[in-house]
């Protein structure tokens, strides 16, 4: 039993596979060419285009350069320390905010929500220098938990999964522990923090990407060498003389190595999450 499809349906078809294949491969393109950069030497990377293949892919000098030329170590020191507490914080205060907004209600709730709205629209540039003067003031420049507490601040979108995800949490569950005599804290730990698993793992990922690969901020409050994050040691190797591609190829693809290794070891709960938070939401 043969199908036979219409000229119509062969033109579609037709086109939607070449466009899956011509995106397929302008997302993939700079990736190639990023490990086939990372594995030339100096005089192959003048020598030759970013497409040539390198001459031995055992070549791992650069990698080695780049980590230690580079202090990545300390880095992804500083890089883990900043993730796990602004991931933390983050949590418990965007889980918090979104328990009271949305069990709790009071006049001015509606205001508060429309203000985090408001907040979200503003461009963060346009509030750099107001930013900037109050750590100054603060002495929160040029320290790692300066970095984290600006790095924790409200992050509209978190709340807002939270808030979305909780208004489909009956609110019988809360009674019910009330007449127990639960509080209101305990209801928060041991109710609402366990069933908001799935939009916390949507929000650790949207945050936590976030943080890893934000530079500007970075490179802003955290000058000294010793406190350079994973996005901002990459720039060592760029400067008025020029740039060492295959040094920075060669970094970006250790930056890469720990996302990938979490996300590899973490796919399902990743997943899951982000299904459970797009249909809670």
């Amino acid at each position: 039993n043969h199908k036979h499809y219409s000229a119509g349906a062969v033109i579609w078809i037709v086109i939607k596979y070449f466009s899956l294949v011509f995106f397929s491969f302008v997302a993939l393109l700079p990736i190639v060419s990023c490990v086939i950069t990372a594995f030339k030497t100096d005089a192959e990377y003048q020598s030759t285009n970013v497409m040539t293949l390198p001459e031995s892919w055992l070549n791992f000098q650069n990698f080695i350069d780049a980590f230690n030329r580079a202090n990545m170590g300390r880095a992804y020191l500083n890089s883990a320390i900043i993730l796990v507490f602004v991931l933390l914080g983050s949590i418990l205060v965007g889980t918090q905010l979104a328990y009271v907004l949305n069990r709790f209600k009071f006049p001015g709730n509606g205001l508060i929500r429309n203000l985090f709205l408001f907040a979200s629209l503003l461009p963060a540039v346009a509030m750099q220098v107001t930013v900037y003067n109050i750590m100054t003031a603060l002495h929160f420049v040029n320290h790692l938990y300066g970095y984290i507490i600006l790095m924790c601040g409200t992050d509209v979108i978190s709340i807002y999964i939270f808030i979305q995800f909780m208004e489909n949490i009956p609110i019988s569950l809360d009674e019910s522990a009330i007449i127990d005599g639960a509080s209101y804290w305990t209801i928060y730990w041991k109710i609402m923090l366990p069933l908001l698993k799935p939009a916390i793992v949507t929000s650790c990922i949207l945050k936590g990407v976030g943080v890893y690969n934000e530079y500007y901020m970075a490179n802003l409050y955290l000058m000294d060498k010793k406190l350079h994050t994973i996005a901002t040691s990459l720039y060592t190797f760029v400067g008025p003389m020029g740039s060492q591609y295959n040094l920075i190829c060669a970094g970006v693809i250790i930056s890469l190595l720990p996302a990938l290794i979490v996300f590899i070891l973490c796919q399902k709960q990743i997943y899951s999450g982000i299904a459970a938070g797009a249909v809670k939401g």
